[in-house]
């Protein structure tokens, strides 16, 4: 006798679960139980009717973004809202279905978080021909995952503090209509991100929109705003000088850090500082540290400062690894014999390090001309804590003769 086959319906499964309200018209959704997940069945006509979200938050679940989803074409529509701005909303948590507010004024949120302890996720979720994604005031943290933003005018805002952080990940945004000018993703009143904002995302903007305008007093603490592996076009092309991607943010602010992008800049965090008027330095005692002295000027700076004294100070917190590298000239006596070192300050012990691994000796050549130098270049490794800094240092171990760094010395820090 031939195996009987059985193949069991997940919709009629779904029907005959206690904690699931599957959704076949506008009407399934009552007010919101949110001890039940509410399942859609097919792709449900809103018309007028908005969602409210309670504080205990809700989840909605579809069967794929092309099977399951919920549209409006009404005009001045929300299609989540809060009761109130008092009372706010909990958790949204959604997956595989699709979202299409179209309407003019219209948007997809107004929500408030209860507490400032609720998270919007969604995972699997294509927003077409939006007329704006709409706004969430003061959520704990933000994700999405698999998400898609097709057609429309997207901008999703973000209000208020956010404690954790907003990741965006596999996501793609494409055909955006050509007169969108608000940011894909928006900041709003007082909005303040305590954690990351961390994105890969793969978009083409029309031609006047960024992708975000976030400012640097936003993100208090330093490598929070996270581009990573983004691959982003302006109506097809690639531009990473485009001024308009992130118009209130450039790679080298403290908060950003931005890596392996296509069409967007990336962060190389370090420095390098150089002499740009000679000093003398003057040695008091042989075989003695001093300082190297000099005016010296900073370019390239991304996470570090660089002082007129030749110091080159860390003010991020991440990474923590450098390389340092220095290609000095210095001039002494004839045949004496030098001693460089990088001298680092550890601010957390509030006491200077030197890095004696760091020293170098040489004799000081003896050139056509009068001309007596010695000739340095160094490549090391070393740990920088946040306010941590290096300088040079300088010792003669062969007697008390003086020593001048010469215009364009330099040392440079970078990453490992």
């Amino acid at each position: 006798m031939a195996n009987e086959i059985i193949v069991l319906n997940s919709d009629t499964t779904y029907r005959k679960m206690a904690s699931v309200v599957i959704v076949s018209d506008v009407s399934d959704f009552g007010t919101i139980d949110s001890s039940k997940v509410y399942k859609l069945d097919g792709v449900i006509n809103m018309g007028t009717t908005s969602i409210t979200v309670p504080p205990t938050g809700i989840t909605i679940i579809g069967d794929s973004f092309d099977a399951s989803g919920l549209t409006s074409s009404a005009d001045n529509y929300t299609m989540f809202v809060s009761e109130s701005i008092a009372i706010g909303s909990g958790n949204v948590l959604m997956t595989d279905i699709q979202i299409s507010v179209t309407g003019a004024g219209s948007k997809v949120y107004e929500l408030y978080d209860a507490t400032g302890f609720n998270a919007h996720e969604v995972t699997r979720i294509n927003y077409n021909d939006c007329t704006s994604l709409g706004d969430l005031y003061d959520y704990r943290q933000g994700l999405e995952s698999g998400t898609g933003r097709f057609g429309g005018s997207p901008s999703l805002t973000l209000h208020g503090l956010w404690r954790g952080g907003f990741r965006i990940t596999t996501s793609i945004v494409r055909s955006l209509a050509g007169t969108m000018t608000e940011p894909v993703f928006k900041s709003g009143t007082l909005f303040q991100m305590n954690s990351r904002f961390l994105t890969d995302i793969n978009c083409d903007l029309p031609t006047l929109a960024p992708l975000f305008d976030f400012a640097p007093a936003e993100f208090p603490n330093p490598s929070t705003v996270q581009l990573k592996g983004c691959e982003i076009t302006r109506d097809g092309g690639y531009d990473a000088d485009d001024s308009n991607l992130t118009p209130n943010m450039s790679k080298a602010d403290l908060c950003s850090y931005w890596k392996g992008n296509n069409g967007l800049p990336n962060t190389y965090v370090g420095g390098t500082i150089t002499v740009t008027s000679e000093e003398l330095t003057v040695i008091g005692a042989g075989s003695t540290w001093y300082t190297l002295e000099g005016i010296f000027t900073g370019t390239g700076l991304e996470h570090f400062t660089a002082s007129a004294d030749g110091k080159l100070t860390h003010t991020g917190n991440s990474p923590r690894e450098f390389e340092f590298t220095a290609d000095l000239i210095l001039d002494s006596n004839p045949n004496n014999e030098l001693s460089v070192r990088f001298n680092k300050w550890d601010n957390s012990a509030s006491a200077f390090t030197p890095l004696d691994y760091t020293i170098r000796k040489r004799q000081v050549n003896s050139l056509v001309g009068g001309r007596d130098v010695a000739f340095f270049t160094m490549i090391f490794g070393g740990i920088l804590d946040q306010n941590d800094y290096i300088q040079l240092q300088v010792r003669n171990d062969s007697g008390n003769n003086d020593v001048t760094m010469e215009n364009d010395s330099f040392f440079r820090i970078q990453e490992r």
